[in-house]
């Protein structure tokens, strides 16, 4: 898979550049607005002044490492707060590559094009183990992709594009694969409190030296723009990744950081529950409208994307522009995400306007 551009802003660039209304349904911005202790916590950060607002340590304020390290049952001192999950995985990946003898990069396809993007950076190699019908990787398909030249097997659950949820045994043994071959797992679980199914199992739950964990705030309190991530590695690793995290950023925001600690503080779990009773609302509405199209689809478990393949209509760029023009709504092609979904088109539900986007899609494909 060879990744020049983000696809997501071409998709994006173009719906805006549209001569017609369109339903965005390519960006994972949530729409249902952060809690309220973000908002309060900007608002008492920007009346401290002085010594507040200078730079904030290179690895993150104390005070919210303190409380991912209690929240996550980890030591403090693994926890490294990036600019967004996006750098988090960064590091992850590239202390793999620097750590293990191999050059490989173990993805899934389908896969989250910015892993494979990261891979080329970092000088790693791209190699490909294909989901099963569930959008899932089997440990016994990457257990036989492994080798010798593996330095690291990235994951995300819930994932996306494909909703799927990994569960304990699945996450045991991936995390033994990587033990085995002198590797490293990156587990990317950013969409960890939107899991449906109540399964979903970190990595940090098996006490293993060959396991990184990156997380982000952005989707969880609808803060995409406050670039606030963190990456939970082995005490032996943490150090050589701070340092590169210093060179490459200095620091992250320490006012988008101290407002994720005062959400962290008053936040309860009402906030994140109404955010997955909405989005199991969401599939329904969606879903029930693909049925009416003739479409097969993916039902989440997991995440807010759901993946459709219509009649004829493969998940091709020109098709997904075709769909913004003729049908007012954008969703990503599938080929942005592998091979192995081509003919599907990924859409996110993360807008007010889903059951518009439902109806719009229905009746252009009845029409089809």
């Amino acid at each position: 898979m060879e990744y020049e551009e983000p696809l997501f802003f071409t998709m994006m660039q173009y719906a805006d550049a549209a001569d017609r209304d369109v339903v965005d349904m390519v960006s994972g911005n949530p729409d249902w607005g952060a809690p309220e202790g973000i908002s309060d916590g900007l608002h008492d950060y920007a009346d401290a002044g002085g010594e507040a607002f200078q730079y904030p340590p290179s690895d993150g304020l104390r005070e919210l490492r303190e409380r991912i390290a209690t929240r996550r049952g980890v030591d403090g001192e693994r926890v490294i707060v990036t600019n967004g999950g996006g750098m988090a995985n960064t590091l992850g990946m590239a202390r793999a590559l620097e750590r293990f003898d191999g050059s490989e990069v173990l993805l899934a396809d389908p896969v989250y094009p910015y892993y494979p993007g990261k891979t080329e950076m970092l000088g790693g190699v791209q190699r490909f183990v294909p989901a099963d019908d569930e959008g899932r990787l089997d440990p016994a398909d990457v257990r036989a992709a492994a080798s010798d030249e593996t330095a690291c097997i990235v994951i995300n659950t819930p994932n996306n594009p494909t909703g799927t949820v990994y569960r304990e045994d699945a996450m045991r043994e991936l995390v033994a694969i990587a033990e085995e071959h002198d590797a490293m797992l990156v587990s990317d679980e950013v969409y960890d409190h939107f899991d449906f199914t109540g399964a979903f199992t970190s990595a940090l739950s098996f006490d293993s030296e060959h396991a990184v964990v990156t997380n982000s705030f952005s989707k969880t309190y609808a803060i995409t723009g406050f670039r606030v991530g963190y990456a939970i590695l082995p005490r032996r690793d943490a150090p050589a990744a701070r340092t590169r995290n210093m060179l490459t950023n200095v620091a992250t925001s320490r006012p988008a950081q101290a407002a994720v600690v005062r959400a962290l503080e008053t936040t309860d779990a009402s906030y994140h529950e109404a955010n997955r009773e909405r989005l199991r609302e969401r599939v329904e509405t969606f879903t029930a409208a693909l049925d009416r199209a003739g479409a097969e689809y993916t039902t989440p478990e997991g995440a807010f994307y759901v993946l459709a393949r219509f009649p004829d209509y493969p998940g091709t760029m020109a098709n997904a522009k075709r769909l913004i023009d003729e049908a007012g709504v954008a969703g990503m092609p599938g080929e942005a995400f592998g091979e192995s979904r081509g003919d599907w088109l990924r859409f996110a539900l993360v807008t007010p306007h889903v059951e518009t986007a439902a109806e719009r899609l229905a009746a252009y494909f009845e029409r089809q």
